[in-house]
């Protein structure tokens, strides 16, 4: 379980194709801390730790995860977000983030506000009733409020802080990024689907 509150970033270092399989190291200020069998966040996905050596991490992606997610579109230096789980004593200062992915989203357009950013993503439309007005969203695993939302669309507003210690200053028109809903929502739209049966 996560929170959507970003404690570092890193960059993909080394990308090894095995089968339908992705392996990926990567560099971090926190990998020396990680352990072999940890689950973290790497962009909103969650990811176990395989290997740690010389300040890195190695993590490998199954075929699965590689189609619901943008985890195809990583690159050598490609900058990733990381969240380790959250403690039990911890504060919950995001939401409830699970680290698994729904869907990807298309940046639209990114405005700059003089001192803020906002930024308008579009998405499958059939998630439209998981998208509310000021509810909550993980993008690339961060915890952000949504607003302008229409029926396959919603914007964000970044905050300098986020900007600097996140990736998505990396996020231009055309970027695509990993969404998750707020599992809450996801609950109340599954029992309403299936009292509807």
């Amino acid at each position: 379980m996560f929170t959507g509150i970003i404690e570092t970033t890193g960059f993909i270092t080394d990308i090894i194709s095995t089968g339908t399989n992705k392996t990926f190291w990567v560099a971090s200020p926190i990998s020396a801390n990680l352990k072999v069998d940890q689950s973290v966040a790497h962009s909103g996905v969650c990811l176990t730790v395989e290997k740690v050596a010389n300040g890195k991490h190695q993590l490998t992606a199954i075929e699965e995860t590689l189609q619901k997610t943008n985890l195809n579109t990583w690159n050598t230096g490609t900058i990733v977000n990381i969240e380790r789980c959250l403690a039990i004593n911890g504060r919950l200062d995001g939401h409830i983030v699970q680290g698994h992915v729904d869907a990807v989203a298309s940046c639209l357009q990114v405005a700059d506000k003089d001192g803020s950013w906002e930024f308008t993503f579009s998405f499958n439309p059939q998630f439209a009733s998981l998208v509310i007005e000021k509810g909550s969203i993980a993008i690339n695993g961060t915890s952000l409020t949504v607003f302008n939302v229409t029926s396959n669309t919603f914007t964000v507003a970044i905050i300098p802080y986020t900007y600097e210690h996140t990736n998505i200053h990396q996020v231009t028109a055309g970027t695509m990024v990993n969404i998750e809903f707020d599992m809450i929502g996801k609950y109340v739209a599954r029992l309403y689907e299936v009292r509807q049966l």
